[in-house]
């Protein structure tokens, strides 16, 4: 690689290359902390209240073997057969992940949030014969099974390997109080029952270990669902090298100030997120850490006993998670006496944000940039060199990023065009989409259809977005999706989506609509989406409209939806009909 401007940035104990991947597969690379640390306490599933359970490193390589086991010798699943996975964050999400990819199957991460309309699409693309999901929401499962591929549906409980009693008062909340609990009507098999059928035939005398001995970087381990540059949802390929990869480019990155065996980390970011997974998941793992998860951070008070009861050194989270924390009284006046850093990611940091939380917590927060498609971090403001607040910081090592014109060009700093990547960490390509991987990777390069310019440093700033992405909390909503869905009530004749800022989710969703007859409302709208869409996808403002501006060929002018929203008084906003 040659010398770039930002190698001169890193912190003197990282190197521009990360050189030879040290496992040949994830399995490989979890064991080594497994087997470094058995008896160290893992992950801690932290509820509001506080009441808790934990795992071990050693519970997690056992667990994981008997997932694993049951997958390949009980389902009869094959090397490269596919497992979604549809859970919040909870101990039973890393013991199925890495039991997934022990068994040589691709992991399918699968948003909980998701209606049986987004389930049944994205199971079928992936062609998904395993379904791994959180009870509470096994209600929407008849119709999703009935138009998909899955043949096995395994359950799991918010309160798995809890201590029997907590776990007992937690499912008797859910149960009377909560009501929470939907009665399951489809054939499904419980977690528990699963890992116990896993585990007789690992006593019969099967070696778990014998999958995995297949695999290798190039392997496929996870279907990571993405939008992509065309706002068409789409399962990019993450080999077990990619995820390896960027591991341990984040660790050489951070150098020091990551302490193998010493750090706990607080996941309120979802695991099913490639952010969260591949920095929470993976190489706090590997570094052997505690991971303290938080099922819901919503309301932010949800995390207030694992900051009163844990040591957290780390937290990784959105701009809106640092800015509804700085609002909560509790942390403010009690910030976390052990917190050593912060990584901001998934959505623009506000400088007003970082600041006041560096003002709060006496300690830095750093912004990184990245695509799911790489695994995702591309960029990072290094912790121990200089950190430039309103930048996503430099790239990464083994990393080469740059800004091009229309033709490819690359372009001096200082001007402004589409930011272009490769490394180790960037996808195979799309799942069955050859055209759209062409398009999106060529010569190695991807191309990431944001717009960015790079200062005399090698720092980089992202300037807009080609695509009409929008980013509520961190989640990618795409307009053509809520258009579709808008559009398929009888009465609409065109709909066009943006998003427009707000101050709680950094982004919302806004439709403007032209009905073909009078009498569609707001209600009826958000009813319709409601049921078709997950919430951060509903739209959180409406205007209906006479017309929309459109181009000579007929194509809704997104552009000029925004520049009309920018000269809307919100107070004016038309949300339904008089």
């Amino acid at each position: 690689m040659t010398t770039s401007p930002w190698h001169m940035h890193y912190p003197s104990d990282t190197r521009p290359d990360i050189g030879d991947l040290p496992a040949p597969h994830v399995p490989a690379l979890m064991k080594v902390a497994s087997d470094q640390r058995p008896d160290a306490v893992a992950f801690t599933q932290c509820m509001p209240n506080g009441m808790n359970g934990s795992l071990l490193f050693g519970d997690i390589e056992r667990l994981s073997d008997e997932f694993a086991v049951y997958l390949r010798e009980e389902l009869g699943l094959s090397e490269g057969d596919r497992v979604a996975v549809q859970m919040p964050n909870c101990l039973a999400y890393p013991v199925v992940a890495f039991g997934v990819l022990k068994a040589g199957c691709v992991l399918v991460n699968t948003n909980p949030l998701y209606t049986a309309t987004e389930m049944t699409y994205q199971l079928n693309d992936a062609g998904a014969r395993v379904l791994v999901i959180i009870d509470m929401f096994a209600d929407r499962l008849p119709p999703v099974l009935s138009a998909t591929s899955v043949e096995t549906v395994v359950t799991v409980r918010i309160s798995e390997f809890f201590p029997s009693v907590v776990a007992g008062i937690i499912r008797a909340t859910q149960r009377f109080w909560n009501r929470s609990l939907p009665t399951i009507t489809v054939e499904h098999t419980a977690f528990r029952s699963a890992l116990a059928m896993g585990r007789q035939r690992i006593a019969a005398g099967v070696d778990a270990s014998a999958y995995a001995s297949q695999l290798g970087p190039d392997s496929l381990a996870a279907l990571q669902y993405t939008g992509g540059t065309t706002g068409v949802s789409k399962g990019a390929m993450l080999t077990h090298g990619n995820l390896i990869a960027n591991t341990m480019q984040i660790i050489e990155i951070c150098g020091s100030h990551l302490r193998p065996g010493k750090e706990t980390v607080l996941t309120a970011l979802p695991l099913y997120h490639v952010f969260a997974f591949t920095v929470n998941l993976v190489a706090f793992y590997h570094l052997g850490g505690r991971n303290i998860l938080i099922p819901s951070p919503r309301p932010p008070s949800n995390l207030r006993r694992a900051f009163e009861n844990y040591p957290i050194t780390w937290l990784t989270g959105v701009n809106t998670l640092f800015n509804a924390l700085l609002n909560e009284r509790w942390f403010v006046e009690y910030p976390p006496k052990a917190l050593h850093a912060s990584v901001a990611g998934g959505a623009s940091l506000h400088s007003s944000v970082a600041e006041r939380w560096r003002e709060v917590t006496k300690t830095p927060i750093v912004e990184g940039y990245g695509l799911t498609e790489s695994s995702p971090v591309l960029t990072f403001n290094p912790l121990g060199g200089t950190v430039k607040d309103g930048t996503v910081g430099i790239p990464l090592p083994s990393t080469e990023v740059r800004c091009v014109d229309d033709a490819g060009k690359p372009l001096p700093a200082g001007q402004a065009g589409e930011l272009v990547a490769r490394g180790p960490q960037i996808m195979a390509g799309y799942w069955q989409r050859e055209a759209e991987s062409k398009a999106t990777l060529k010569d190695g390069w991807l191309h990431t259809g944001d717009i960015a310019e790079m200062d005399e440093d090698g720092y980089f700033r992202i300037v807009d977005r080609m695509k009409d992405m929008v980013l509520v909390s961190g989640f990618n909503v795409y307009p053509n999706e809520i258009e579709e869905c808008i559009a398929a009530l009888p009465n609409v004749r065109e709909v066009g989506v943006i998003g427009i800022p707000d101050d709680t989710t950094g982004e919302a969703v806004r439709a403007y609509i032209v009905t073909r007859t009078p009498g569609l409302t707001r209600d009826d709208v958000i009813a319709h989406c409601r049921e078709h869409l997950a919430a951060y996808k509903v739209p959180r403002s409406i205007e209906f409209r006479d017309s929309l501006p459109k181009n000579p060929v007929g194509k809704i002018l997104r552009k000029e939806l925004r520049a009309l929203a920018d000269t809307t008084p919100h107070a004016t906003m038309q949300n339904g009909r008089d």
